[in-house]
């Protein structure tokens, strides 16, 4: 799971993927968000092909952070569709995010 996204290609990588969407809001300073770092790595290997996980570095990526209200970090929004589906604050269980994503898949 090496998929960054920023401002400039978050509306063609997110918005418009054919497949739901995890994107974790996060920040290289941010102690919870390298806590569930693993968290994402694996839920990316475990659904694969179904769905895709990326991640959005908020201090290189103000506009996106703002635009979706990112106020919190980490803070994981499931899209599907070009919409927000769904929404996690905070550092918890892997099984909260997989759990989410697996609610979106068709």
């Amino acid at each position: 799971m090496d998929v960054q996204v920023n401002d400039s290609n978050f509306d063609e990588i997110v918005l418009k993927s054919d497949k739901p969407v995890m994107v974790d809001f996060w920040a290289e300073w941010c102690g919870p968000c390298r806590m569930i770092a693993p968290f994402m790595e694996e839920i990316s290997k475990e659904f694969g092909d179904k769905a895709l996980v990326v991640k959005c570095d908020v201090d290189e990526s103000p506009g996106v952070a703002a635009k979706f209200g990112i106020r919190n970090i980490p803070t994981v929004l499931f899209f599907k569709n070009g919409e927000v589906a769904d929404k996690q604050v905070g550092a918890v269980p892997k099984a909260n995010f997989a759990n989410k994503l697996e609610a979106l898949l068709d």
